[in-house]
């Protein structure tokens, strides 16, 4: 067991990192004081990991979309009686969540941290998969997938999506559609269990007031040596162009809303980060209301407190996108792109840029004294192939200069899509 301790050379925090006899990847972040727990295991699993194969296999696997977040909902329900159940009688919350490029269980408690994460560990190596519970689930999630179809802020953001990426299956729905989930049986979860489920493509990540010496004790009880078998996934080749810069549709709502998203290159581990921190700078700039360009269409009603931005990115992918409710989308287009040739050409003000960066700051530190913040950091960077603390130092060493040139490289006019779903009238 190779144990090792992490330290922010700038908050004086740290957390211990463990690779395991099992092969699992432990991180531990003993915050005495606090009266909460919060536990999760990940697998580098999400919907977007349709083709793979092990070091072994002749070739690759090719699997329904929406399989990964169909084996989460079978893996809480075990031969006995279902994990929910088990919780219960602790007094723990449970919950678990597939994402494009993750699958996670968690747990948060305030008391017998133990016994819960024996329970954990316990079920996520245990899957149950018949004929009959796999098509009883077909069913109920079926009905999930219908019910997401007709949410507009889903529909949106998948229009967007569709426009984006030819090839990648980012675009596809997290769950899949109705037909392909009918192509999944027990054999196949299996199969993606086997492969994806192996302890040396896992993460567990837990924090709180615990002892780190009792954590790697119910590890060292609880978990199953696990060969590593090379696990390789891949990813169709997808161009830099986008596929259209439109598309718009009409639903009953109250108010129409927008998507309006830039087709950025994906990058990883640090230089990610350092595209993460430039991409969210700039996003906070031009959505900050004191700034002219906000004022100035607030004022005109063109936008209201609902316009925002993000960065959504991942394995492959990454996008920088701005959305809310508004009935002149094409209007915040024109503007944003105005914004961004100013602030390339003129540059950003260090005061806002300074304001908007301590801001930032600020909610990083302040996420250091939050339990639940904790446990997923660790579990997200450690997935991300980066420390626990270097998005802190990212965002220390970020210039004006490194925002001005993200938006020149990737913030293009021609990469931009706009997704509007319309109010009927």
């Amino acid at each position: 067991m190779n144990k090792e301790i992490l330290t922010s050379s700038r908050t004086g925090d740290s957390c211990i990192h463990v690779k395991h006899s099992s092969g699992l990847d432990i991180y531990i972040c003993e915050m005495p004081g606090f009266s909460s727990i919060e536990a999760l295991i990940g697998t580098k699993y999400g919907s977007v990991n349709n083709i793979f194969k092990n070091a072994g296999d002749s070739g690759y696997t090719s699997v329904p979309e929406g399989i990964a977040h169909f084996l989460e909902h079978k893996l809480f329900e075990n031969e006995d009686c279902g994990v929910f159940e088990l919780y219960a009688r602790t007094g723990a919350s449970c919950n678990a969540f597939t994402s494009f490029d993750k699958t996670c269980y968690l747990f948060s408690c305030s008391k017998n941290y133990e016994e819960n994460l024996g329970i954990l560990l316990d079920f996520v190596q245990k899957p149950y998969f018949t004929k009959e519970n796999v098509d009883k689930e077909m069913g109920i999630i079926s009905q999930e997938i219908k019910m997401t179809n007709d949410n507009p802020e889903w529909r949106v953001f998948f229009n967007m999506l569709g426009c984006m990426y030819s090839a990648h299956p980012v675009k596809i729905d997290i769950a899949g559609t109705v037909e392909s989930i009918s192509r999944i049986d027990a054999d196949l979860l299996y199969k993606c269990y086997d492969a994806f489920y192996n302890l040396n493509n896992m993460v567990l990540s837990i924090a709180g007031n615990i002892s780190a010496d009792k954590v790697l004790e119910i590890c060292d009880r609880c978990l199953k040596p696990s060969e590593d078998k090379g696990l390789e996934t891949v990813f169709p080749e997808e161009p830099a162009e986008i596929i259209k810069s439109e598309i718009s549709e009409k639903q009953p709502i109250g108010a129409s809303i927008f998507n309006l998203g830039y087709k950025c290159s994906p990058k990883n581990g640090e230089e990610r980060l350092r595209d993460i921190a430039s991409a969210s700078t700039a996003t906070a700039l031009l959505t900050d209301p004191a700034l002219p360009m906000c004022e100035k269409l607030l004022n005109e009603g063109i936008i209201n407190s609902t316009f925002g931005g993000e960065v959504f990115y991942g394995n492959g992918y990454f996008t920088v996108f701005f959305s809310g409710e508004s009935d002149s989308p094409e209007v915040i287009r024109e503007a944003l792109f105005r914004e961004i040739d100013r602030l390339i050409t003129d540059g950003i003000a260090d005061k806002d840029f300074q304001r908007i960066k301590k801001t930032a700051y600020g909610l990083m530190i302040r996420e250091l004294n939050n339990v639940e913040a904790v446990a997923n950091l660790m579990l997200n960077s450690h997935m991300d192939g980066t420390g626990p603390y270097d998005a802190i130092n990212v965002l220390s060493d970020l210039t004006r200069e490194d925002v001005t040139d993200y938006m020149r490289r990737e913030m293009r006019p021609d990469r931009c899509v706009l997704s509007v779903i319309e109010k009927e009238v």
